[in-house]
């Protein structure tokens, strides 16, 4: 009987949701090798291994059997996915075009050895990004240049707009799995995209208001309000929106700093100023990595202090994601300063995830965790930390915790449909 691999869903599913990979006809207890692959969009490789050994009636199911070695060890049966590194190094993977899917290609290999050209079974996984009757809407209205992504039905759906960080254009992949599970979402370019500023200089709120604004005039947006979700410097920003802009009664929050960085921020006659940094503060990892948790200013010392967002002035719930081994800068300090000037203003404290063992670029689920990559615009390896393994148990966490918070002060909803796997 021949080795065949099969999987759950058959043929493809989206990016965020688990798949189960069973290889059947091993022999008795027959030690294999899976190997996993995929190119980006820019033909760059991907791979991951894990050695593993058949059950006594030749079935291997890595939703019981646990991996002995290789790019990840012990039960992880989305290992072969979170485990995909670079064949070069420092590179992200990211989704550049969420109108086609990833393809990932399975290899079912005799024995342990992972140079061996015995090849047992074969078969290809498509992920998509787009679920099944998510529309894609290209946005350039006003000054907004962004895409808008809308769930399948008649909605009208809770609206969420969705900020990147300091590396700029236009990312779409987050905001497309999340249109998967109910909201219309806004994925929102501030910098280094079309007719926006290349640079991060002088930032104007005025900007994010229209983007506000647009979502609540659109008929397929749910009123009278909108949720942010905001990733480093596209936090502080999210923050700052719900600090001085009506409308927005939900604010997530991942690994963000409570005071205003890297540019300045204009809104009517009021400028928040950089909270700034000093860049002889870095340091260099044994692996050559620009490690720059210390450069930053600490917003609570003199004359820093006005960079400080005033987050009291928000008007509905925020959650802080953390990552406590984030290397881009202390979020977990942010986070706790945020608690206390809430309180501190006789408000509601935050809620606050903190994720051990876990980076600075939070990712939704079975993407490989980001340790290092050269920044888009700096041009530099910069170290972002986080281990493997804890990092993406955070994703697929973070990604529920999102929904959950979103559905509950957007929608209403006490419950969301969690992931099986």
């Amino acid at each position: 009987m021949a080795a065949t691999v099969t999987l759950e869903p058959a043929g493809r599913g989206c990016w965020d949701e688990p798949v189960r990979i069973v290889v059947r006809g091993l022999a008795p207890e027959q030690p294999v090798t899976l190997r996993a692959s995929l190119r980006d969009e820019r033909g760059a490789l991907f791979r991951a291994h894990a050695r593993y050994c058949a059950d006594a009636g030749g079935e291997l199911d890595l939703t019981r059997a646990p991996a002995l070695g290789g790019s990840f060890a012990g039960l992880e049966p989305m290992g072969l996915f979170w485990a995909l590194e670079p064949e070069k190094p420092f590179l992200r993977l990211v989704k550049r075009d969420v109108q086609t899917p990833f393809a990932v290609k399975l290899e079912v290999l005799d024995g342990h050895e992972l140079e061996t050209e015995r090849i047992l079974s074969r078969a290809v996984h498509e992920r998509d990004f787009l679920g099944p009757g998510v529309r894609r809407e290209p946005v350039r209205a006003g000054r907004v240049r962004a895409t808008l992504f809308l769930p399948p039905g008649a909605g009208p759906f809770p609206g969420v707009i969705d900020l990147f960080g300091s590396g700029g254009g236009l990312c779409e992949y987050r905001a497309s799995l999340l249109a998967g599970h109910g909201f219309a979402v806004l994925a929102l370019a501030y910098f280094r995209f079309e007719d926006l500023p290349e640079y991060l200089n002088n930032m104007h709120l005025e900007y994010f208001e229209e983007a506000v604004n647009f979502m609540l005039q659109h008929p397929k947006v749910k009123g009278p309000s909108v949720g942010l979700l905001g990733f480093s410097k596209g936090g502080d920003l999210c923050l700052s929106m719900a600090s001085f802009l009506k409308d927005i009664t939900a604010t997530v929050l991942i690994n963000a700093c409570v005071a205003n960085t890297i540019a300045p921020l204009h809104y009517k006659d009021m400028i928040i100023p950089d909270l700034g940094s000093d860049s002889r503060k870095y340091s260099i990892t044994e692996s050559g990595l620009f490690d720059l948790m210390d450069i930053w200013n600490n917003p609570l010392e003199e004359p820093y202090h006005q960079s400080l967002i005033p987050l009291e002035k928000a008007q509905g719930p925020l959650l802080f994601i953390v990552g406590m081994d984030d290397h881009n800068w202390k979020s977990e300090f942010y986070a706790h300063l945020a608690s206390e000037r809430l309180q501190a203003h006789g408000k509601d404290r935050p809620q606050i995830i903190y994720y051990p063992g876990t980076g600075h670029c939070i990712d939704p689920p079975y993407f490989p965790p980001c340790r290092a990559s050269v920044h888009a615009v700096s041009g530099v390896p910069i170290f972002y930390g986080g281990e493997p393994k804890a990092h993406s148990r955070a994703q697929v966490d973070a990604w529920q915790q999102i929904q959950m918070f979103f559905h509950k002060h957007l929608n209403g909803k006490k419950s969301v449909k969690l992931s099986k796997m």
